[in-house]
């Protein structure tokens, strides 16, 4: 199995085979989700004191927030798979 790394801003790099979602922080259930991370010490603060545009959540429980939109971290993880499947 290889690991597929995703750049999530800021030179800060999730392992792409993880991620189970990537999701906007604006709605009430994420903002639990967060709140519940933050409680067990599975939050992972990636935005370097900016505004949170994305969430990423893991297998593990963990969750990342990126301060790029969801989509940008989408696309890099569809190109990432694509490339993959060219070489």
């Amino acid at each position: 199995m290889d690991i597929k790394l995703i750049n999530i801003g800021f030179g800060n790099i999730v392992s792409a085979n993880r991620v189970i979602a990537i999701v906007s922080p604006e709605s009430a259930p994420i903002k639990r989700i967060i709140t519940e991370a933050r409680e067990r010490g599975e939050l992972i603060d990636a935005t370097y004191g900016r505004r949170t545009r994305a969430v990423i959540i893991t297998d593990s429980g963990h969750v990342v927030l990126s301060a790029i939109q969801p989509e940008t971290v989408a696309n890099r993880f569809v190109v990432s798979k694509e490339n993959l499947a060219e070489a």
